[in-house]
């Protein structure tokens, strides 16, 4: 099998990969072993995996694979993200997911554009070999979000949102920020939070679409809905921190939120439609208003994978509601704390 370095520091070393996991050890395994077969050369990466407090073998499977290994208590992955970074001996880190599996040339892409000095973060892309319905919608959603953000680089030579399931900072830049808002207990907004940070402050990011990481989407429309009513709620977060990014930003499409404030008007015109016609036909331009603004995502799916359009209208209103629903109730009852926590480590970690 073959072994990640770890001590002593190897001279070489450019990049340290930080994997938070909680409860991971069936996933881990798969992330780890891709990790342990890339382009890059072996002795110029590192592997860290921070254990947060899991109760299964996830830190035995990291050790296995010759990771070095930290171990926290429970605080969630942007605090073990911090920590990994804290760890980490490379001028660049590069996170990813225990249930990613990047792709051979994933760490030689994502890293590439830190050849240019002024560059302080980069973002690559999923992929997934999933063959469910609900899955291959949401990698189309992801396409189609990846068309966008392609399209804004090349109007404005940057990006503005990192997603940590694929994302690469310069360790200094990220460090000096202050690292992810530990406020964030879910792997849900903390990754944009930061690069929306950095981003004001005038750091440049890059897209690079050929750096993939192979992913095990939802496959289910119930927890389609779980995970976009969750996005929902710390999106609610995210836009009190950073309100000049609450109508337009990289990561998240117009016609998303257009969609939401149509679902949100649809129920109150059906109700109103008892009581005179005109809300009939009310409810009946919203609803055109909706499906034209899903046009470039239905054309994806029509060009891409057709069979996909079966579950398209239901998991546009299940995305819509959820996401409304949950930006609503974050709205309401969102994070109160006021400061961000301290990782607590344990003595005897590798």
């Amino acid at each position: 099998m073959l072994m990640f370095p770890s001590n002593p520091l190897p001279l070489n070393l450019r990049v340290s990969v930080i994997i938070p996991a909680y409860n991971a050890e069936k996933e881990l395994a798969r992330c780890l072993m891709a990790l342990e077969y890339q382009t890059l050369p072996q002795d110029e990466y590192e592997v860290i995996v921070v254990d947060d407090g899991s109760q299964d073998g996830t830190a035995d499977v990291a050790k296995a694979h010759g990771a070095r290994v930290l171990k926290l208590d429970h605080m969630g992955p942007a605090a073990a993200r911090n920590a990994g970074a804290e760890l980490a001996r490379a001028d660049i880190i590069v996170f990813t997911d225990a249930d990613c599996e990047p792709a051979p040339d994933f760490l030689e892409r994502l890293i590439e554009p830190f050849d240019a000095p002024l560059i302080s973060g980069t973002r690559g892309v999923y992929r997934t070999q999933q063959t469910s319905l609900v899955a291959r919608f949401v990698q189309l959603e992801y396409e189609e979000r990846y068309q966008r953000i392609a399209r804004l680089q090349k109007e404005k030579g940057s990006v503005d949102a990192l997603d940590t399931s694929y994302a690469a900072y310069r360790r200094e830049v990220f460090l000096e920020a202050g690292g992810f808002d530990t406020r964030y207990r879910h792997a849900a907004g903390e990754d944009h939070e930061l690069s929306f940070r950095l981003a004001h402050a005038g750091h440049t990011f890059r897209f690079v679409p050929d750096a993939a990481v192979y992913h095990w989407h939802v496959e289910t429309m119930r927890q389609y809905a779980r995970r976009k009513f969750r996005i929902g709620y710390w999106k609610a977060f995210l836009s009190k921190q950073h309100p000049e990014y609450a109508l337009h930003d990289s990561h998240t499409t117009p016609s998303l939120k257009i969609q939401i404030a149509l679902a949100a008007l649809l129920p109150f015109a059906l109700v109103g439609w008892i009581f005179s016609p005109a809300f009939g036909w009310l409810a009946l331009a919203l609803a055109m208003i909706f499906l034209l603004s899903t046009f470039s995502l239905l054309k994806l799916i029509y060009q891409r994978d057709k069979p996909v359009l079966l579950i398209a209208l239901p998991m546009l209103l299940i995305r819509a509601y959820a996401s409304g629903l949950g930006f609503f109730w974050g709205l309401v009852h969102g994070p109160t704390r006021s400061a961000q926590e301290t990782p607590v480590l344990h003595t005897g970690s590798q």
